[in-house]
């Protein structure tokens, strides 16, 4: 296909259109394609550096997502900085999903750069980019000379009132019982990303099923793309050999003479012990290749990576063989577990999870509804009340780094924990908290995700969040036969050398009742749907475990929050009486957290919510917010202050005193309610500040004004009837005309 022409292939998927479209954009590099479903279009492009990067034992893949805030019509919302910056939290989380999925189908030994971005040209509101996003690398890579075993399809699955969802647009999936995106090859699954309200494990089986099934449609597309536009793939890196040296073959062979009988001394319980082993074997293979001249130091440095080729076999081959792990476990059990809460003071909450050497603690913060996190994102508006933050330090590993702040790991394994723990969370209306948790991992040989999860809910439950029920999480690994994939172990709980050597990491969280968050990475090429199932069982049977050695530690939330938590009193309002509380330029909302030493968020449905760990402060505020929100009817009775006197626009005679009676709220005494004497002059009984009793008689709300009354309030004179001023030697009878009794004289 020359660079001038393009060419589109489209099929159907869930009732909406999808597109791949090359040979339009993008032209220079090795692989591209635009994909549009809906109105949402990505850009995908796939490129490969010419030379192998020396220096290095892994394959450098790089996936970036790149949100573009005018995809969605929007412009940066910082007042000073309007282009796009560091990615967001939600496209780290998506580049890593492209990234676990298209990964496993390269090869582990390939050295050159492979550079894959996603470039968000339009989001529609409805459809996540990141189907189409999946979908266009995997085109992009597939019609490239880049080595890479694919194509792959991805799907989103759903359910709603016991139906299948596919694709679903965000507001199904706010209503669906889970949310799962599901990568593979039509037959077999490759990687899974999931959340759910406690679903049981046969739902997730089927709707893995259920997506594997349309899977095949778009891979089969992409296949056609492929077999149509896709070029040759280069040959894979050429293993490195010198003339008039060892081969390849005869380094292998000689390094495994050196090792074979030490192999199975190297594995121990203790991480540390396992790594001093392999670090004393490689000192020791490296000194008696030095002493062969044929060996270069080159190769030298490849002798020494073939160690730990030789250890993951020999610790597939215990499994497989013996049934029996590098650390003496047997494939369904569990390191040992320890729990513990309140260790540290002061703070709202903290718990303490270890399983074997992998030891994280959760620290919980309470603040009030606006500490919440605003999201302004490329999809992402509106509010956010519960963040888990994770933090895996060097140390935790035993290594030396500069701390550059969290890594893409980091945020992904946060997301994670956060993912397994929301759907216990109480409801904002029944514990309006802002939540943060900060997981932080001390040591670290396995699955610190699902132990960040662990004791996330031990903090929580230590601070008195009344969640609806605890939640456990565990990694699930897989050794397989290379020779034959029907031959496989499943492996609980699995550590450090079982994760770098073994095919699967399988994290999955949940309750006693179903699962909350599952998150699947694998270094086959696939994993069958028989595997799947029994994971899953396997992983409900330990999470049980795990979940009955919590509960011995702490089985449900503290029925009091700590001293040092906030407290939050919630108030509703009338939503027309918001105005009254907050005032002119946030004049009587601001005096209010100033002298009652309080936060207030009210929202526009008129539910207001006071934080404060001043008890007095706080119920200072709720008064006086009461009082300035208080409905006033006739009969009530009320303390006020007199703020002005009222006079006559005719003759300048007082008629009446203006008395505020609540924050905001005021009325007038008319002269003639003052007393039941007769009064000449307002100013003779009151002043400008003084404190009167007052009672509500007459409230116009067309005029916006309220009636009050003095004499009411006051002791009625036991003389006193219709001629009691009549008789009055200072008093001159009433004359006709005269509509109100006790007028003064105009």
């Amino acid at each position: 296909m020359s660079k001038k022409e393009s060419s589109s292939f489209s099929l159907e998927i869930a009732g909406k259109k999808l597109t791949i479209e090359l040979g339009k954009l993008a032209q220079q590099a090795h692989g591209s394609c635009t994909v549009r479903y809906g109105d949402t279009v990505v850009l995908a492009t796939a490129v490969t550096g010419a030379e192998p990067r020396e220096g290095i034992d892994y394959f450098p893949l790089m996936v970036d997502y790149e949100e573009k805030m005018y995809a969605a019509g929007k412009i940066k919302g910082s007042r000073w900085i309007k282009r796009e910056g560091r990615p967001s939290d939600e496209a780290i989380l998506t580049a890593r999903l492209i990234d676990r999925a298209i990964r496993p189908l390269f090869k582990e030994s390939e050295r050159k750069d492979v550079q894959v971005m996603i470039t968000v040209f339009s989001v529609d509101g409805e459809n996540d980019p990141d189907f189409p996003a999946l979908i266009a690398a995997s085109t992009a890579l597939a019609i490239s000379p880049i080595p890479w075993t694919g194509p792959i399809g991805s799907v989103r699955i759903g359910q709603i009132n016991g139906e299948w969802v596919l694709n679903g647009s965000y507001d199904a999936r706010e209503k669906s019982d889970f949310d799962l995106f599901l990568t593979g090859t039509g037959e077999e699954v490759i990687m899974i990303e999931a959340s759910g309200k406690e679903v049981s494990e046969k739902t997730i089986e089927e709707a893995v099923a259920f997506g594997l099934k349309h899977l095949k449609k778009v891979v089969g597309l992409i296949a056609d793309v492929q077999k149509e536009f896709g070029v040759e793939k280069k040959q894979e890196t050429p293993e490195i050999s010198e003339e008039g040296q060892l081969t390849a073959e005869k380094l292998e062979a000689k390094v495994y003479h050196l090792i074979k009988g030490k192999i199975a001394q190297v594995f121990n319980n203790s991480k540390e012990e396992y790594k001093n082993n392999i670090l004393k074997l490689q000192e020791e293979v490296d000194a008696t290749l030095k002493e062969d001249n044929e060996v270069s130091k080159e190769a030298r440095a490849r002798g020494i990576a073939l160690i730990n080729k030789y250890l993951e076999e020999e610790a597939r081959k215990l499994v497989l063989e013996k049934n029996i792990r590098v650390d003496g476990r047997q494939p369904d059990d569990i390191r040992e577990l320890s729990c513990e809460v309140g260790l540290i003071p002061r703070v709202h909450g903290s718990g303490l999870f270890n399983r074997g050497e992998t030891q994280v603690l959760s620290i919980v913060t309470l603040g009030s509804p606006g500490d919440e996190q605003f999201l302004d994102g490329m999809e992402e508006e509106g509010k956010k009340r519960y963040m888990h933050h994770y933090n895996f330090p060097p140390f935790s590993v035993g290594e030396v780094k500069p701390n550059r702040g969290p890594s893409r790991r980091d945020i992904g394994h946060g997301a994670l924990a956060e993912k397994a723990v929301e759907p216990v969370l109480p409801d904002k209306e029944k514990f309006p908290y802002t939540i943060r948790v900060v997981s932080e991992v001390l040591s670290s040989n396995g699955s610190s995700s699902q132990a960040a999860a662990c004791g996330t809910i031990l903090a929580l439950m230590d601070a008195g969040v009344p969640i609806r029920t605890p939640v456990a999480g565990i990694a699930m690994g897989l050794l397989t036969d290379p020779n034959n994939k029907t031959n496989y172990k499943i492996l609980t709980d699995i550590q450090g050398i079982e994760d770098h050597a073994g095919d699967m990491d399988f994290k999955i969280a949940g309750t006693a009742k179903g699962i909350t968050a599952i998150q699947l990475d694998i270094k086959l090429s696939g994993l069958s749907l028989q595997i799947v199932k029994e994971t899953l069982e396997k992983a409900k049977t330990a999470r049980g475990k795990i979940l009955k050695t919590m509960a011995q530690t702490i089985s449900e939330p503290r029925s009091e929050l700590s001293p040092y938590a906030p407290r939050i009193i919630t108030l509703e309002i009338n939503p027309e009486k918001i105005r009254e509380v907050i005032g002119p330029g946030g004049k009587i909302i601001n005096k209010i957290i100033e002298e009652c030493d309080v936060a207030i968020d009210i929202e526009p449905t008129g539910l207001v919510f006071i934080t404060s760990t001043n008890e007095q402060g706080a119920t200072k505020a709720v008064d006086w917010i009461k009082q300035l929100t208080h409905e006033v009817q006739i009969g009530e009775e009320y303390e006020g202050t007199v703020t002005q006197i009222i006079k006559s626009k005719d003759n300048g005679g007082e008629i009446g005193a203006i008395v505020e009676f609540l924050p905001g709220q005021d009325g007038m005494v008319h002269v003639s309610q003052i007393a039941w004497e007769h009064v000449n002059k307002v100013s003779d009984v009151l002043k400008t500040g003084d404190k009167v009793k007052v009672k509500v008689t007459n409230i116009d709300k067309e005029k916006d004004r309220i009636e009050l009354s003095r004499k009411e309030l006051l002791p009625k004179p036991k003389d006193f009837s219709d001629d009691y001023y009549n008789k009055r030697k200072d008093h001159k009878p009433r004359t006709k005309g005269h509509s109100r009794p006790f007028h003064r004289n105009r």
